[in-house]
């Protein structure tokens, strides 16, 4: 990590949280061959000396933060400082420069993305859980469903699920669509729409479980579905399940995000696949590698990824299908183990 610089200044929030493992509102990690540093404030220092391990931690404010900075770059003897350039502000970056205009500043934003990208085993089992929980969730709430429910009846009851079943948060606000809404890929779920006999439901929802991220999409019909939609349905299954038959370590994310769009554009369906086929899921519900076809990035083992084609068709309605896997050299782990049939 440290080719170009001799010490890394991570301010970002989760990257001090994948680098420390303590999340926190406030503060700054340091890293350098001679030590690792953790600076926060007086909120979270006795959590921070708990969950920093082999981390120095040391208390500081707004006010003195870059002359305990400072001190530490000293007794590190640091010469080029490695900063997070795509996650700075004009305002502090130029702060940065004031206070560190002794040093080198080398843009390291690359760096610690690249670092990132690659799950470690700890990692992919964090994911696993926060997926397993994600799942659970979704049957729970499943089960319960009702006609005359609201979207945000549904919303709400996989919130407390999520909750009550380990996690700490949703992963991201959850999508809840009844009908017509599901046309919309990314719909917030409403208090009027309910839920009617035979209408098509797309929920795509994530729980975060110790500070990682699941992500899943089904689409579904409590009766009969609409024909056209449940063809597509199948169409959009069977796009999702040749990728994930061919999906292996070696591929571009283009070359990936093609297996899909190429296989919709087959059967009559272009611009109704309007979004990307998937991205990278960590720390964050979105970050790299972007499965889309604009990216040339290789997809290298352990990396985790979603693979989630749709299919959008404005005042009818939208079928998509979404599970996360883990990318291995002769194939994936898929880690969303749940039926993707229309009719449940």
């Amino acid at each position: 990590m440290f080719n170009n610089y001799d010490t890394l200044l991570i301010f970002d929030e989760d990257n001090r949280y994948y680098f420390s493992g303590f999340r926190s509102s406030f503060g700054c990690v340091i890293l350098s061959a001679k030590k690792k540093v953790l600076i926060t404030d007086s909120r979270y220092d006795g959590e921070a000396r708990k969950k920093a391990v082999d981390f120095v931690v040391i208390q500081a404010s707004a006010s003195n933060m870059y002359q305990v900075i400072l001190k530490q770059l000293e007794l590190a003897k640091s010469k080029v400082v490695g900063f997070e350039n795509d996650s700075m502000t004009v305002s502090d970056f130029n702060e940065l420069k004031k206070n560190l205009s002794d040093y080198t500043l080398v843009p390291a934003s690359k760096d610690l993305a690249d670092k990132r990208v690659i799950k470690t085993e700890a990692e992919i089992e964090k994911i696993a859980i926060a997926e397993e929980v994600t799942i659970k969730a979704f049957n729970e709430v499943v089960s319960s469903l009702k006609v005359g429910m609201s979207e945000k009846d549904v919303s709400d009851m996989i919130t407390y699920a999520m909750l009550k079943n380990g996690a700490t948060e949703p992963a991201f606000s959850n999508i809840v669509c009844f009908g017509l809404s599901s046309a919309c890929p990314h719909h917030v779920p409403s208090p009027d729409r309910k839920l009617n006999k035979n209408d098509i439901i797309l929920i795509d929802i994530g729980a975060k479980v110790n500070g990682y991220c699941g992500d899943m999409t089904r689409t579904f019909c409590l009766g009969d579905p609409d024909k056209k939609l449940a063809s597509i349905h199948k169409i959009v299954y069977e796009a999702q399940k040749f990728v994930l038959n061919n999906l292996k370590a070696g591929l571009t994310c283009k070359e990936v995000d093609s297996m899909a769009r190429e296989y919709l554009l087959a059967h009559g369906y272009k611009d109704e696949f309007s979004h990307s086929l998937g991205h990278g899921i960590g720390i964050n519900v979105h970050e790299r590698p972007y499965v889309s076809q604009r990216s040339d990035e290789v997809l290298r083992e352990n990396m985790i990824i979603s693979v989630e084609p749709g299919v959008y068709l404005e005042g009818e309605g939208g079928i998509r299908i979404e599970d996360i896997v883990v990318i291995k050299n002769d194939g994936i782990i898929n880690l969303t183990n749940l039926s993707k049939e229309i009719k449940i």
